[in-house]
């Protein structure tokens, strides 16, 4: 009985079509009614009468019956949102209604691709994460040199961000023995050599362990060859370390001439090449351009894989410049360095950040060589880009990050125009991404006002941070600079001032043996300068 209220609550919004139907049933029993009582229809106006109802009761039945079918899949996709979020299972719940959502493939490493990856987790299943397999020139650990396997960082930290519970897998995988015979070892180079010895094929070996760790979509190895990650300079010097290559850069004072990978014949991993042929949508980055995003690229196929799809292109552009890789570039320098490495037609949208971002952090980044990407838009639209510019940039801790739920709003938004464009709104596809799209939306929006994080606050700390203001929000990390510019000027003023009451008690110990007045002369000079500086500081205080 609880279940059957349920469908008349106001935030059902089922109440109208339910009324709509039974409107349409009535036009339709009066029709009928007059078709029953009527000896004889004398009259054009009485077959008009009886046409009319028949009409406006059946379009009013048909109607309804479809807009509560639509509105049904609605309910179901925010209760399976609401079940989710609160970690419980429910009858409801069903993984099968996000197997059918679009076919995405993202492209990168590090960071940038796991926040990506993060994101769009929660709109489909159908997500492939290609990563590449480098140590990136760091050397290989202990784990990897004892189990003899081949880099695997990107793929566990990609297994990390697919995961439902984040926290937990990156313990398990990450997770190093410390005593016995497998001291040093890591559990997850251990899991996946015993996953490439029992299916005999260290790709199929990756793919079947996102089943068995109920890991939403899958990762992908771009290639089943360990790449190095070499360098050739504007000067001709050529660096064949990834590590070494920032060092190198700013010690030359020479830019990256081109990045290629070594052996430069590696192929491509079986059911890479299909993956981006069939998805509706190819992400690239953000990440390194030279040592995440661009190598991938480079693996024999890829590109032609990527020109071959029918899907969206869309490259997601870097917040900041890296130091010693990307020093002073703009946003169309970025698309050129793909351009020149993999040829055109392998980006058609790229989405920036608004670049709107706390002075202060922007401050520390300076220190280190890096800074905010120029976004040179009319440049970047003459090379053919359609340019979306959005509010992606988050501050976690002291480093400035990609949003996940802003990147994956942004992406399916494009794919909901498009459905919506090819006239599929009915279509459940098209339902739920929308409904997620808007749910997500209003949390982002609600995060950015109130300026918490919903996963490391607890409910005290969510109450207060919902009475900051929007300006203290936008500029809290400004105020605390300011305030701590104001201390130290304090203390300055305070020593200064003592360092001059010093001088006087000198001076007055001396006016014994000197000149009356000299001494006296002296002293007016510092007591007033002690009374001007304490002015002063009563006017700051005001």
């Amino acid at each position: 009985m609880k279940g059957f209220l349920e469908w008349f609550k106001s935030s059902s919004k089922m109440k109208r079509w339910m009324f709509l139907i039974l409107l349409g049933v009535i036009a339709i029993c009066y029709a009928i009614s007059k078709i029953l009582v009527t000896n004889k229809l004398e009259t054009v106006k009485d077959v008009v009468i009886i046409i009319i109802g028949f009409v406006i009761g059946f379009v009013a039945i048909i109607v309804g019956l479809v807009h509560m079918n639509k509105r049904t899949l609605e309910l179901l996709v925010e209760e399976t949102d609401k079940r989710e979020e609160e970690n419980l299972k429910s009858l409801i719940f069903n993984r099968k209604v996000y197997s059918q959502g679009p076919k995405i493939v993202v492209i990168g490493g590090g960071t940038g691709l796991n926040s990506v990856l993060k994101g769009l987790k929660k709109y489909t299943d159908n997500l492939t994460a290609i990563v590449t397999v480098s140590d990136y020139g760091e050397g290989s650990t202990d784990s990897r040199k004892m189990l003899e396997t081949l880099p695997l960082e990107d793929i566990k930290e990609s297994m990390v961000a697919l995961a439902t519970n984040e926290e937990e897998m990156n313990s398990l995988l990450n997770y190093k023995f410390e005593q016995g015979r497998l001291k040093s070892l890591s559990f997850g180079d251990i899991y996946l050599l015993a996953m490439q010895n029992i299916y005999q094929d260290f790709s199929k070996s990756v793919k079947q362990s996102s089943e068995i760790l109920n890991i939403t979509g899958r990762v992908m190895p771009v290639t089943m060859e360990e790449m190095t990650i070499c360098a050739e300079l504007e000067d001709g010097t050529v660096v064949e370390s990834r590590e070494e290559i920032p060092e190198i850069v700013n010690k030359k004072s020479s830019k990256i001439n081109r990045i290629y990978i070594n052996p430069t014949n590696c192929r491509v991993a079986p059911g890479v090449a299909e993956a981006i042929e069939e998805a509706d949508a190819i992400i690239i980055g953000p990440g390194n351009l030279y040592t995440n995003v661009i190598p991938n690229l480079l693996v024999k196929g890829v590109t032609r894989a990527i020109k071959n799809c029918k899907g969206f292109k869309i490259y997601i552009s870097n917040i900041m410049t890296e130091p010693g890789q990307t020093h002073e570039y703009t946003l169309s320098d970025h698309i050129k360095a793909i351009i020149d490495h993999v040829g055109e037609d392998v980006i058609d949208y790229c989405i920036y950040d608004t670049g709107e971002i706390v002075p202060e952090i922007i401050r520390k980044y300076n220190e280190e060589g890096s800074e905010l990407v120029d976004q040179d838009t009319s440049k970047a639209k003459s090379m053919g880009m359609h340019l979306l510019k959005r509010d992606l940039a988050t501050v976690d801790g002291e480093k400035i990050r990609h949003n996940p739920d802003a990147i994956a709003a942004s992406i399916v938004e494009l794919i909901c125009e498009d459905l919506k464009f090819k006239d599929m709104q009915n279509n459940p596809e098209y339902m739920i991404l929308n409904d997620r799209l808007k749910d997500k939306k209003k949390k982002i929006k609600k995060e950015r006002k109130f300026g918490f994080n919903k996963n490391n606050s607890s409910d005290d700390d969510k109450k207060n941070e919902e009475k900051k203001s929007k300006f203290f929000d936008k500029y809290e990390e400004r105020i605390k600079s300011i305030r701590e510019s104001d201390k130290k000027s304090k203390r300055k003023d305070k020593k200064a001032k003592q360092q001059l009451r010093h001088n006087l008690n000198i001076h007055k110990e001396k006016s014994a043996n000197s000149i009356p007045s000299n001494a006296e002369i002296k002293r007016r000079r510092l007591e007033e300068s002690i009374e001007k500086m304490s002015k002063a500081n009563k006017n700051n205080q005001k």
